[in-house]
C-alpha cells in the first residue's frame, strides 16, 4: 500500500519538474518586453574562463523596452558588450563606457510566430515528459502485483490517481503555454 503512494508521488515529482522546466524555458524566449532572463545564456570571458553574464554584471529593466547591463569591473565592459554581441539573443548591445543597454525591439508579426512556435514545441517536450511519468508510475505499478502481490484493486485506484494527477499537469502546460502565447502576440 505504501509502495503505491510512494510510486504516486514519484511520478507527481517528476511531472512538476516537467513543469518548472517548461516554465523556465518559457522565461528566456523574448516576448517584445525587457527581461533579464534573456540574458542568461551569455557567458564573459573573465579571469580565465567564461562565466554567466550575472556573475560580473547587475542587470536591471529600467523600462519595458530597456535592459540595463553594469558591470562590477569597468575594464570588462568590452568583452561583456562582445558576448552579448555574439550570443543568440539577437540585440545589438549600446556602450557608453559605464554601463551596456539594450534596447528591445518590437516583434514583427513573423518572429512572432517564430517564437510562439518555439513556445508550442518546448509545451510539447514537458507534455512527453509528463505521459513518460505517467507510464513509468503505471508500469511500476502492474509490476508491483506480481512482485509484492498487491491487490489489483489498489493498483487501479493508484493508476487511476496517476492519471488524474497527469491531467491536472497537462491542464497547467496548456495555461503555461496559452498565457505565453497570449504574451508574444500582444503587440
Amino acid at each position: 500500500m505504501a509502495d503505491t503512494k510512494q510510486q504516486v508521488k514519484e511520478a507527481e515529482d517528476k511531472m512538476i519538474h516537467a513543469i518548472n522546466h517548461l516554465d523556465e524555458e518559457l522565461s528566456h524566449i523574448r516576448a517584445g518586453k525587457a527581461n533579464p532572463k534573456i540574458l542568461d545564456c551569455v557567458k564573459v570571458p573573465y579571469y580565465g574562463g567564461l562565466v554567466p553574464l550575472n556573475n560580473v554584471a547587475t542587470v536591471t529593466v529600467p523600462d519595458a523596452k530597456t535592459i540595463m547591463v553594469t558591470p562590477w569591473e569597468k575594464k570588462i565592459i568590452r568583452d561583456i558588450e562582445k558576448a552579448i554581441q555574439d550570443s543568440p539573443v539577437g540585440i545589438t548591445p549600446e556602450n557608453n563606457g559605464e554601463v551596456i543597454r539594450l534596447g528591445i525591439p518590437p516583434l514583427t508579426e513573423e518572429r512572432r510566430r517564430q517564437l510562439a512556435k518555439q513556445s508550442k514545441q518546448e509545451a510539447e517536450i514537458a507534455k512527453v515528459s509528463i505521459r513518460n511519468a505517467r507510464r513509468d508510475a503505471i508500469e511500476a505499478l502492474k509490476k508491483s502485483i506480481k512482485i509484492d502481490s498487491i491487490p489489483e484493486d489498489v493498483e487501479k485506484d493508484a493508476e487511476a490517481e496517476v492519471q488524474k494527477i497527469h491531467d491536472k499537469y497537462i491542464k497547467k502546460v496548456d495555461d503555461l503555454y496559452a498565457f505565453k502565447e497570449k504574451e508574444i502576440m500582444t503587440v
